[in-house]
């Protein structure tokens, strides 16, 4: 039996590599006769980098650049296989698990760092870029990274503003005529797979402020300086992009790449196309996907109802695997044949972390053992 594995990543656990190494490891382990490939998958989120250089035969470049709290951190950016292409992952530049629980609040974070590593890739020869967008800490529009990129922003009084999200709505003047001319000769495909628009009820500040650390206040707060900052961007370029599909994306930073010309793609797409999954899919007896947590919102486009859809074409049976489901996942069960959590019983986020490996390893040996009984 030929067993597609193709799983998202358990975000802040395990990469979609180390997920898909594991369930291969627990179905090899029940039956020498399944016949495992695994496929790394993202969707323009955490472990979007890993996987196209993996499947491009690409290198990662460590670099420095400021993180999202301000101060300096390690990062990387990767170049494909064509030598030519750059995949920036704004997860390890300005991403959520940078900053501590008790820390994350988007008035004081920053996409200043993706600038910066912008600027260093610029200034090493490249042009073309995909971006990443997934997993941010910020809420700023994107206004700290073109502030990195050159563009300089006043309040009021023709001070310059700071790079965090509470410097927004003191921005009363912009100048892009200090914009690194370099960058005007880029191209920047602008991965992601949230559709949601700047601003208002499904905007930035109001679906995703709360899960970066925003209050109520702040949120509201929040989306009134993206309003205003968008005014603004209009006035200055005589572009709206406010209403754009994606522009909400990573805290407003997909607005600010479609000032830059960025292209909006399905990161799920990209990286299905790179790594050849629809001829893996053609080929499988049985799917196995998963992500973090698997509830509702999973058919909202994400990674896995991604990968469902696309094996419905070829009526290929796909198990999900995630590490919890959480509301609304018996929804799931009109795309997936069957929806299993990782958790043994009662345990806490803590414990499940901490087991993360273990769990995921039995779960998918329960799953190879009722298809071991299929056909041996």
């Amino acid at each position: 039996m030929n067993i597609l594995i193709v799983p998202d990543s358990y975000k802040g656990s395990l990469s979609s590599l180390e997920v898909g190494t594991i369930m291969e490891k627990a179905f090899l382990d029940v039956s020498t006769n399944f016949q495992t490939n695994v496929i790394p998958m993202a969707d323009g989120g955490e472990g979007t980098l890993e996987t196209l250089i993996s499947a491009t035969g690409g290198k990662k470049v460590k670099t420095q650049a400021t993180g999202p709290l301000g101060g300096k951190v390690l990062t990387e950016y990767g170049v494909l296989g064509d030598q030519k292409t750059v995949v920036i992952e704004i997860a390890s530049i300005s991403g959520l698990p940078m900053v501590p629980v008790e820390k994350r609040n988007p008035l004081h974070t920053t996409t200043y760092g993706v600038g910066e590593v912008i600027t260093t890739a610029i200034e090493e020869g490249f042009r073309s870029f995909i971006i990443a967008l997934g997993g941010s800490a910020t809420n700023d529009g994107g206004f700290g990274m073109l502030q990195s990129l050159g563009v300089s922003f006043y309040d009021k009084n023709g001070n310059m503003v700071g790079a965090f999200g509470k410097d927004l709505g003191s921005i009363s003047k912009m100048d892009w005529s200090t914009l690194n001319p370099l960058v005007k000769k880029c191209t920047f495909q602008i991965a992601s797979d949230v559709q949601n628009p700047l601003c208002g009820e499904e905007g930035a500040s109001l679906i995703f402020g709360p899960q970066k650390g925003a209050t109520i206040e702040q949120v509201k707060e929040l989306d009134q300086q993206l309003l205003h900052f968008s005014r603004l961007l209009e006035q200055e370029k005589g572009e709206d992009f406010q209403k754009t599909s994606g522009a909400g994306a990573a805290g407003g930073l997909g607005f600010a790449f479609l000032h830059l010309n960025g292209k909006m793609i399905s990161g799920a797409k990209l990286v299905s196309e790179v790594t050849n999954l629809p001829r893996a899919i053609q080929k499988a007896d049985w799917i196995l996907t998963g992500e973090g947590q698997s509830d509702y919102s999973t058919s909202f486009g994400k990674l896995p109802f991604y990968i469902s859809t696309m094996a419905k074409q070829y009526h290929t049976p796909v198990s999900l695997i995630s590490g919890c489901l959480g509301d609304g996942y018996k929804e799931l069960y009109e795309y997936f044949t069957s929806c299993h959590s990782i958790s043994t019983g009662p345990m806490s986020l803590q414990e499940s972390f901490s087991r993360v490996e273990e769990l995921l390893y039995h779960q998918a040996g329960n799953i190879a053992r009722i298809l071991k009984a299929k056909i041996e």
